[in-house]
């Protein structure tokens, strides 16, 4: 009764492969009758396989295709049709902890026999060199050692007439016809077994996808936490994708739509707020440049053989890049980033699966940081209106009595040399400082050409003067000692009659020179943020943060009811200017000089064009420099009493860290620090470089270089007279402000310079 129901079973199957037959397919092939293959096996075969996962299905397939052929291993590979993969899941009984997955259109990615079997549409024999080397590896886990025999076996789909799947047989029976038999003996079976061996894979296909949206789901809940702290949430959103995709390293680049570069935010799965060096990547250029231009997922198997893989990340770091899998990031506007995936590991390459992953989870980044970014600009609001709090118990009002006064001082405001670079504007006595400012901007033409009421003009410096607070170096009298330094350069350089600067430039800039560092509290940005102040929180994640809060306060004066000295321009003179007092007041953060340096010596040794935007903000940010740095310009006595007031600042700070139970750098610990050896280092690294840059460019600056490296050798000399004060016991802040110190200083280097002359007059 059994066999004749599997008869009839067997006929019912035979009548379906008749109507599904392939047209055009030789006789053999389109025949009712196996002539290769046992129909009792084909049945038992059948109700083995019942009710079985993809994978099991695909253990019984090997298991039948080895007996049935004499091959040591057998394995499939199933076509995927929407993603025009072939993807192995099984070698002979073994299932692997990760499916091999090959594209099988692109023919200049993969070459192998497998490809060629799809390509050429016939069985082809290979040896182990035509096989990817992830598959080998797991050949040779199965069988070894390697042999020479390989059958591959192509598999049409009897209905959609592309090719299904390849079965290959490795070291199958060595004897006549052996090639024809054992294809005989595959398509045959699949023209009963195929569809079921399809439906498995879509359901396991359809698993694997369920599991990648249950895990997209659990990390979107989990990146919703951080949205407080972007820099947070994008180290967050970077490990999360790293093991999603099971990458090895990973970076995250946040578009600067002003620079139109990449910034690296997280780069190799660390913050770059916790590394010295900003990295930028200009947009169109490499691979993450490329894909933020193009806006759409590079996925490279070789990274050595792409052209536009740069090199030399992996000569620094030692790092041996592999595969990227790189992908864009968009918010509702565009595209705001790029993330770069490297080196996928257990694996030789990102497959179709990341790809997959990286697209779902670029709309999740896009959606989390355009939250954190919103979120963020709440918390900067209330941290704002606190500030302003702050700011307004902390200062008082300038009153109407107070302007008159300093429009009607009767001083003549004519001291000696004002003019000149080595007056020192320290001289100039406090009370009469506003007057010599408005002096500054008369001498200037600037209220005369923008008809600037000299009342808001009084207004605003008075304004200015109370943003400034009693620190110790950062306070009006540095602000009024660098905003003459700006005002000698516009008038001794002629910035703007031989066209360096225009009108505009040369007045926003002795602006930004009185403001930059307003409201300066007498701590350093790397205070700001490892302490984590209002201003941290507000201005941390774009850097240079009391460089912007000294914007924001100089935004605010201007806003002020009677103190906009800008509001006779014209609305294109006017959204000029602001650009341009931003620019310029955020160039005095000393990290944003050392990052423009090399572009500025660049700029001088090929010619300043004049008319070159990029030239214009270079030289302003490098004029602010030089103003932000000018007491070193003046006789060693002024710059000893501003070394002075620099490392009481500099000990003040490092006391508070001492009391937070932080240890303070070597220039801000009064206990460890060498004076003279930290000027000389200063002088020589920082000072010297940049005037001497400046006297490249202007050569009527040369006279400030001879004085800063004159400078340089008397701090040179102080070494050894800080350094008996010291055998005493005597600390060096305390031999600093010693009484005697100058003229002991002084006397010996003139000694030393005597005998110098002396020695080369002889000569």
């Amino acid at each position: 009764m059994f066999k004749r129901l599997l008869s009839i079973i067997f006929c019912d199957v035979l009548c379906l492969s008749k109507y599904c037959g392939r047209s055009g397919a030789s006789k053999e092939m389109t025949s009712l009758h196996l002539e290769a293959t046992d129909p009792a096996n084909i049945l038992s075969l059948l109700q083995d396989l019942s009710d079985l996962p993809c994978n099991d299905v695909q253990q019984k397939l090997n298991k039948y295709f080895q007996l049935a052929t004499g091959a040591k291993v057998s394995f499939l590979a199933p076509i995927l049709v929407e993603s025009e993969e072939m993807v192995i899941h099984v070698v002979g009984e073994k299932i692997l902890d990760r499916e091999l997955r090959f594209p099988v259109s692109q023919s200049n990615v993969l070459n192998h026999v497998l490809h060629r079997t799809v390509k050429q549409r016939k069985s082809l024999t290979a040896n182990a060199m035509d096989f990817d080397q992830e598959l080998l590896a797991h050949l040779h886990s199965v069988i070894n050692p390697m042999p020479d025999l390989f059958l591959t076996i192509p598999v049409q789909h009897p209905i959609k007439q592309h090719i299904a799947l390849v079965v290959c047989l490795v070291d199958y029976a060595n004897e006549d016809n052996a090639e024809f038999i054992c294809t005989q003996i595959v398509q045959e079976c699949f023209r009963y077994c195929l569809g079921l061996l399809l439906s498995t894979l879509r359901c396991q296909e359809e698993t694997r996808l369920k599991i990648q949206c249950q895990d997209l789901l659990a990390v979107s809940r989990k990146l919703f936490t951080r949205l407080g702290d972007l820099s947070d949430l994008l180290r967050e959103i970077m490990a999360e994708a790293r093991k999603l995709t099971h990458a090895e390293r990973c970076s995250l680049f946040l578009l600067d739509p002003e620079q139109e570069d990449l910034v690296a935010k997280v780069f190799d799965g660390v913050s770059t707020r916790d590394s010295v060096k900003e990295m930028r990547i200009a947009r169109g250029q490499g691979i993450a440049g490329h894909v933020a231009t193009s806006g759409k997922l590079l996925n490279i198997r070789n990274a050595y053989d792409h052209p536009l893989f740069y090199r030399g990340i992996d000569e620094v770091t030692g790092f041996k890049t592999k595969n990227i899998l790189c992908f864009p990031i968009r918010d509702e506007n565009g595209i705001i980033g790029v993330a770069q995936l490297c080196n996928k590991m257990n694996g030789l390459y990102f497959d179709v699966c990341d790809e997959e992953v990286a697209t779902a989870f670029s709309i999740y980044c896009g959606i989390s940081i355009m939250h954190s970014i919103v979120y963020k600009k709440i918390q900067d609001a209330q941290a704002r209106n606190k500030l302003s709090n702050e700011l307004m118990m902390y200062h008082m009002k300038v009153e109407a009595e107070a302007v008159q006064t300093l429009l009607n001082c009767r001083d003549d405001h004519n001291i000696k040399d004002f003019d000149q670079f080595h007056f020192s504007p320290r001289n100039v006595p406090y009370r009469h400082m506003p007057c010599y400012i408005l002096k500054m901007f008369d001498e200037l033409g600037f209220i005369r050409y923008y008809r600037i009421k000299r009342t808001t003009l009084a207004r605003f410096i008075l304004f200015v003067k109370k943003g400034y607070r009693d620190a110790p170096y950062h306070n009006w009298i540095h602000a009024f000692s660098v905003a003459h330094f700006g005002y000698l350069m516009i008038k001794n350089f002629n910035l703007v009659k031989d066209g360096y600067m225009t009108q505009l430039h040369a007045l926003v800039f002795l602006v930004s020179c009185l403001c930059h560092d307003i409201d300066h509290r007498g701590t350093n940005n790397s205070f700001q943020t490892k302490c984590g102040t209002v201003l941290a929180s507000l201005y941390s994640s774009e850097g240079s943060v009391m460089e912007r809060h000294h914007l924001a306060q100089s935004m605010c004066i201007l806003n002020t009811d009677g103190c906009n000295i800008f509001e006779g321009l014209t609305s294109e003179e006017y959204s000029e200017a602001l650009d341009i007092l931003r620019n310029n007041i955020l160039s005095t953060d000393l990290a944003s000089h050392f990052r423009a340096a090399e572009n500025q010596r660049e700029m001088i040794d090929q010619g300043y064009d004049k008319n070159d935007p990029k030239h214009q903000k270079l030289l302003h940010a490098m004029l602010m420099t030089c103003c932000d740095l000018s007491d070193q310009t003046k006789h060693w006595r002024i710059t000893k009493k501003t070394a002075e007031q620099i490392y009481d600042e500099f000990f003040s700070q490092g006391d508070l860290e001492k009391s937070m139970g932080t240890a303070p750098i070597e220039m801000m610990d009064r206990e460890r620090a060498s004076i003279p050896d930290l000027q000389v280092q200063f002088i020589t690294n920082l000072v010297l470089p940049l005037f001497s840059n400046l006297a490249a460019l202007f050569p009527a600056a040369q006279i400030l270089v001879d004085v800063i490296m004159k400078n340089r050798e008397i701090w040179k000399m102080a070494k050894n007279v800080f350094q008996t004060y010291s055998e005493t016991g005597v600390k060096c802040m305390d031999i600093l402000l010693d009484p005697n110190l100058e003229d002991e200083i002084l006397n010996g280097f003139n000694q030393q310079e005597n005998v110098h002359q002396v020695e080369n007059g002889d000569e």
